[in-house]
């Protein structure tokens, strides 16, 4: 047993409270690189989509977290890899196009931070990676987790995969067509889970 799966057994516990609640895993391919794009209003959000997920998902996290001792080792175990928000992505992109051409699966939150609001404009860094990656984008929604303190319910929806069009070089044009279309997706999935 990995120590990804020992943290999924132990969150999935914790979550237990609030009665987390999956629905369209089977839109996840279980193997193959894959990217899971997703909503981010709480601290719960990546433990949530992790657990909800039939695949191990890597996560890149803020540097400043790895500096946290006993938080900086246990994220390190579960494969979350450090991006450093105030210089060059470099590294971090460099990182997830490794895992993604190994068949990993890395999960983003193309909002580049936590917004309850969900008014925040999504950054085109997913989109880079499906066509760096030669990935498909699952889609995902999580409703309810940023309102975790009054113990309100918790559920993930995750949409069918969205393949980033053409082999060519992406331009920026492309890029910002292909985030307006996986937002698109996440807004649609915001809908559906709510009225459910």
């Amino acid at each position: 047993m990995t120590a990804y799966d020992i943290g999924k057994a132990v969150c999935s516990a914790v979550l237990r409270v609030w009665r987390l609640r999956a629905s369209g895993t089977a839109n996840v391919p279980l193997d193959g690189p894959l990217i899971i794009a997703c909503n981010h209003a709480s601290y719960l959000d990546p433990p949530a989509l992790g657990v909800a997920c039939p695949r191990p998902i890597r996560y890149m996290a803020k540097a400043e977290l790895f500096a946290i001792p006993l938080l900086g080792s246990m994220i390190s175990a579960f494969g979350t890899y450090p991006v450093d928000r105030h210089r060059s992505a470099t590294a971090a992109i460099k990182r997830s196009v490794e895992i993604l051409r190994a068949g990993g699966c890395i999960g983003i939150f193309p909002e580049g931070t936590r917004n309850a609001s969900g008014s925040a404009t999504a950054r085109e860094g997913v989109a880079l990676l499906a066509s760096l990656g030669k990935a498909p984008v699952v889609p995902a929604y999580i409703a309810g987790s940023d309102r975790a303190r009054r113990l309100h319910q918790i559920k993930v929806a995750f949409g069918p995969a969205l393949r980033f069009p053409g082999d060519r070089k992406a331009s920026r044009d492309s890029l910002a067509k292909f985030t307006e279309q996986i937002m698109g997706e996440i807004h649609s999935l915001a809908e559906s889970i709510d009225g459910n």
